[in-house]
């Protein structure tokens, strides 16, 4: 279905919208990687009082519009606008920062008028593709405006409420076609299964939602995801092989996938070591190229959702870390160390590795750790090593071994939206050698802001801060999420 394009009263009311949904604490869509099923936390009592009333147009949209305003809420804007949106509001978080700073060290003589950043900001850096850039997308399973509960789509409304819409993401603009295909096959498969869906797990049914990942060179993965309730292992065996033969012989062959895998469980998220993902059909991995290094991509390994703004993100960063002195490339530093805590795969490492003489990464995930080992191998980055562990354990242990290595240390941080524990804080933080740091963070506004102050407050030994403070020395936000309010924003924190 196509959108109608947006009057000027529109405009102005998503605005107002978008504004709003920064401080909305309870979307059902993350643009990393859960699907539009994960419920948020409920809006304070602030939010609801200023955001409670509905925008006149809202019940006359129909239901493609709807959940394009909640996955996509700047849809109806122009890219420029949309960069210009999302500019001020990271500017709006990094003069928070700055007063908070101001706060904390109490002299207000160093810092600019209240209101602006205390360091500078470069504009946002603009994704090169803008619409189907998604990469990885989880479609969930439940009732449709039809009321068939065997709708394959993405959420509209509340599971608080009761009135969640399964909605199909055909006409999203970050949604490529490969995906919706898949998605649009999965569904007549599960309609023509005797099985029914597993809408809440108290209630039965065994079908949920599939993840589809794709590559810039059109490889295709989908993972189902299967609850087996009662059935034993020789039944749930006859609908895998129904699965397999729709997708490669029956009318879901039009998707060509390349890797096919399945997963059952007993619980709504869980990993591959508690319940291991099994390939019915296909190859085990597809690889991504980024900045000219190939990465593996396992069915749950993270990687950046939109390749081409990761390439502009990684580059950043790398440019951050280790900034090039050298014309024609090459190593920076003899003697350089770049620590890359919760790693994932080891993308910024590996594509940094070239700069630097060691890489060492961090990551709580074994099968992502594995996947950074193979990637570092493929990539002849033979100066990269990767341990597995929460970087809490981890990190303490691994400083003290760093600090009677000698040469420089340069530490760079890409936690998940909870943002970094304490004691990974305070293990960077107590660290002389590390002089410069590198943070990047999907919400500034969150938890990572807390990581923020901490970074560079005074020290002290309540605190066990008892290292010399950071101070941020340039921030640089990337649009990873076009048509979204959300961006990455990169920090570079210096002694």
């Amino acid at each position: 279905m196509a959108l109608a394009a947006p009057c000027s009263r529109s405009v102005l009311l998503v605005k107002h919208k978008y504004l709003c949904s920064f401080r909305k604490t309870c979307v059902l869509f993350s643009t990393n990687d859960t699907c539009l099923a994960d419920q948020r936390k409920p809006p304070s009592k602030t939010f609801r009082t200023k955001c409670h009333k509905k925008p006149p147009w809202t019940e006359d949209r129909s239901w493609e519009e709807r959940l394009a305003d909640v996955v996509t809420p700047l849809w109806r804007l122009g890219y420029e606008e949309q960069l210009e949106l999302k500019q001020s509001h990271q500017l709006k978080i990094l003069s928070q920062l700055s007063r908070h700073l101001e706060d904390d060290f109490q002299s207000p003589s160093s810092l600019p008028a209240r209101g602006e950043p205390s360091f500078p900001v470069l504009s946002i850096l603009p994704s090169p593709v803008r619409d189907g850039y998604r990469n990885k997308s989880s479609f969930s399973v439940n009732r449709g405006a039809d009321g068939n509960p065997k709708t394959v789509g993405f959420y509209v409304g509340t599971a608080r409420q009761g009135n969640i819409v399964c909605v199909s993401g055909d006409h999203l603009l970050n949604m490529p076609e490969k995906h919706t295909l898949v998605a649009r096959c999965y569904q007549d498969f599960i309609r023509l299964s005797p099985l029914e869906p597993c809408l809440l797990f108290h209630t039965g049914g065994h079908w949920r939602e599939v993840t589809v990942r794709t590559n810039r060179e059109g490889h295709t993965m989908a993972i189902v995801y299967f609850h087996p309730q009662t059935l034993n292992p020789e039944e749930v065996a006859v609908h895998k092989a129904h699965l397999v033969d729709y997708f490669t012989r029956g009318p879901g062959s039009v998707c060509q996938l390349d890797s096919l895998f399945f997963q059952e469980s007993h619980m709504t998220r869980c990993t591959h070591e508690e319940s291991p993902y099994q390939l019915l059909h296909g190859r085990p991995h597809i690889y991504e190229e980024v900045l000219g290094f190939k990465f593996r991509i396992s069915a749950d390994a993270f990687f950046q959702v939109n390749q081409p703004a990761a390439e502009v993100l990684y580059g950043t960063v790398r440019d951050l870390c280790v900034p090039n002195t050298e014309e024609g490339g090459g190593r920076t530093k003899v003697g350089s160390t770049l620590l890359d805590v919760c790693c994932g795969t080891g993308a910024i490492g590996i594509t940094t590795s070239p700069r630097v003489d060691r890489v060492i990464g961090i990551e709580l995930i074994e099968q992502a750790v594995e996947d950074a080992r193979h990637n570092a191998a493929f990539n002849d980055a033979l100066n990269c090593e990767f341990v597995p562990g929460k970087a809490e354990a981890v990190l303490p242990g691994l400083m003290s071994q760093l600090s009677s290595t000698g040469g420089g240390l340069t530490a760079v941080v890409n936690p998940a939206r909870a943002g970094l524990h304490h004691r990974v804080v305070r293990a960077l933080r107590n660290q002389p050698s590390i002089r410069r740091l590198v943070y990047v963070s999907c919400k500034p506004d969150g938890e990572a802001m807390r990581n923020f102050r901490e970074l560079c407050c005074v020290p002290g030994v309540q605190t066990k801060l008892t290292g010399e403070a950071f101070s941020p020395t340039l921030a640089v936000p990337v649009d990873m999420f076009p048509h979204t309010p959300h961006c990455e924003l990169v920090l570079l924190f210096e002694r």
